[in-house]
């Protein structure tokens, strides 16, 4: 149930909070105060295209908030949960656009994405306008509203469905994968035999090519070496020997150190010098021997180097890429030298799954039949209820054929559409041929008294459900809206007043100048102020205690039918 909606800068509302309530909740007003953008303003939230135009003129930034109660809705808490959003009793949404386009959305404090938004709020609100009428008139959306009628008998069919369908469609990727005809084929596997045939016959080593780098660096340098490692040598063990002039300094320093601590001192450190120089010295003895490269041969490192870089700019950046790749294809390979026995296997397990997706899909249409027939019984007997007693409607089922080839349909393959006649004796037509404005309002409504029953929604929004009707079949639209409302919140907006009498919580819309701007302002009424907007939208004189007795009349009217 949505609670309440705040809303800051939006069209001509500086800041107003709407407090909503179970039952029938009616927003009136005068034309063009504002009931729209309070419509406007709760598509925005719930996910709708936002527009930088929303935003109130001198301002950079347009905000809505909703807070929903989450009592009884369950699918909503687990989409919740799968997206790791803590929640206790309800959530809060929260939306802003700024001037320059940008968006941002969170739910109790998480970011979400429109998309991520969406699939939340379309199980917590359904929201009815004009586009809806429109949209109904697409045989694809006359679809999806006999489903949501026989959703618990179809759900599990359709997830088979689906299941059979993806499985299907990566079966003739399978297929696409083992190759085009049979000279293709040899040519893909001569390429093949030899790629696989290069790469084992280089037996890659991991380090390879950079031990190999190594000695060929060395062996470039090798005159460079022996030259100055071996001057290093003789400047440390030579003629004229740094270690001797050392050791002599030390014998000096020593002759003195009884002087002086200092010379001492100095002494010790020189003496850690030539173990140094004498540790330098063997390392140097043992880098002269290795300098031998007579048993490397240049071409070779050459050649070696060559071939693995080769190597790795075909079919990789690395030994474990190359092997990966040589996996790759030796699958492949086997594939195509046993293509006729991997080619029937594809084809058997994709006629067993057409087969299979063919038997869910006749269940599915069998199913979407029955249930067709109780669905238009009920459509009828709302209609009736809604002032329309002749009316006839059924759905109409094109002829079901089986599938042989992709696309899979994953949601049954039936083509329907609802067929519609307002008067006795005339013939049942398309809807979208021939049905008015106002048939077309009490046809959506009956619809919705059928299908709240079959859904977990527990917010339904009438943007102006009442256009093109009055009279007694006012009334009975009244009646409806809040027989709806008993297990629902509903929110509608209305130029009736019989819905206005009907209401639980009346809200009113009205625009108002103050100090030179034009603001939107929304204002609860109590008792006195529903009877008062009665009498506005009927037209009576706001001091006539006749008008005043007629809209009290129809308040008591209304709370009889309620009880």
């Amino acid at each position: 149930m949505l609670r309440s909606l705040e809303l800051k800068n939006i069209a001509l509302i500086d800041k107003a909070t709407i407090e909503f309530e179970k039952g029938l909740n009616v927003l009136s007003g005068e034309t063009g105060s504002g009931k729209s953008v309070i419509i406007d303003s709760i598509n925005f939230v719930l996910g709708a295209k936002a527009d930088k135009t929303m935003i109130r003129y001198g301002e950079t930034e347009s905000a809505a908030t909703a807070v929903f109660d989450l009592d009884g809705a369950e699918e909503a808490k687990k989409i919740l949960s799968d997206l790791d959003v803590d929640f206790t009793d309800e959530v809060i949404i929260t939306r802003k656009i700024n001037s320059e386009s940008k968006s941002s959305i969170r739910v109790n404090g998480v970011p979400f994405t429109v998309g991520m938004l969406k699939s939340l709020t379309s199980v917590l609100v359904d929201v009815h306008g004009q586009s809806e009428h429109y949209s109904l008139l697409k045989q694809s959306e006359q679809l999806k509203v006999l489903d949501k009628f026989s959703f618990s008998a179809l759900s599990d069919l359709k997830i088979q469905a689906k299941a059979v369908a993806a499985e299907l469609r990566n079966t003739d990727k399978k297929i696409s994968a083992l190759g085009g005809n049979e000279s293709d084929r040899a040519i893909r596997a001569d390429i093949l035999k030899f790629q696989i045939s290069e790469i084992e016959n280089a037996e890659l080593k991991d380090g390879e090519l950079e031990e190999l780098e190594i000695k060929r660096k060395k062996l470039r340098n090798a005159e460079k070496l022996r030259e100055f490692s071996s001057s290093a040598a003789d400047a440390l063990e030579g003629e004229n020997r740094a270690l001797d002039n050392i050791n002599e300094a030390i014998r000096n320093l020593s002759a003195i150190s009884d002087i002086d601590e200092e010379y001492s001192s100095a002494a010790d450190r020189l003496y850690s010098v030539t173990a140094e120089i004498e540790d330098i010295c063997d390392t140097l003895a043992k880098k002269s021997s290795e300098l031998d490269f007579d048993d490397l041969d240049p071409d070779f490192v050459e050649d070696r180097i060559d071939k693995i870089k080769s190597l790795y700019k075909k079919y990789g950046s690395g030994v474990d890429e190359v092997n990966r790749f040589l996996i790759s294809a030796k699958e492949e390979y086997e594939r195509l030298i046993n293509f006729d026995e991997e080619y029937e296997k594809l084809v058997k397990s994709k006629k067993e799954l057409l087969n299979t997706l063919n038997s869910v899909n006749s269940e599915i249409s069998d199913l979407r039949r029955k249930s067709s027939l109780v669905f238009s019984e009920k459509v009828c007997a709302e209609l009736s209820e809604l002032g329309m007693k002749n009316a006839k409607f059924s759905v109409d089922f094109k002829d079901y054929y089986e599938i042989t080839d992709a696309p899979y349909p994953d949601n049954g393959n039936d083509e329907i559409e609802f067929m519609f006649s307002a008067n006795l004796g005339e013939p049942s037509k398309p809807l979208s041929k021939i049905i008015s404005g106002g048939e077309m309002s009490r046809f959506m409504l009956a619809l919705k008294a059928i299908i709240t029953d079959y859904q977990e929604i527990s917010t339904y929004i009438f943007d102006e459900i009442d256009v093109g009707i009055s009279g007694r079949t006012a009334e009975t639209v009244a009646e409806k809206l809040a027989a709806i409302s008993k297990d629902t919140q509903v929110i509608a907006i209305s130029h009736l007043p019989q819905v206005c009498a009907f209401a639980d919580n009346s809200l009113y819309i009205e625009k108002k100048e103050e100090v030179g701007k034009t603001f939107t302002r929304v204002k609860k009424l109590d008792v006195e102020g529903k009877i008062a907007e009665i009498v506005r939208i009927t037209g009576g004189d706001a001091g006539s205690e006749v008008s005043v007795m007629h809209a009290k009349e129809m308040i008591k009217k209304a709370d009889a039918f309620k009880k």
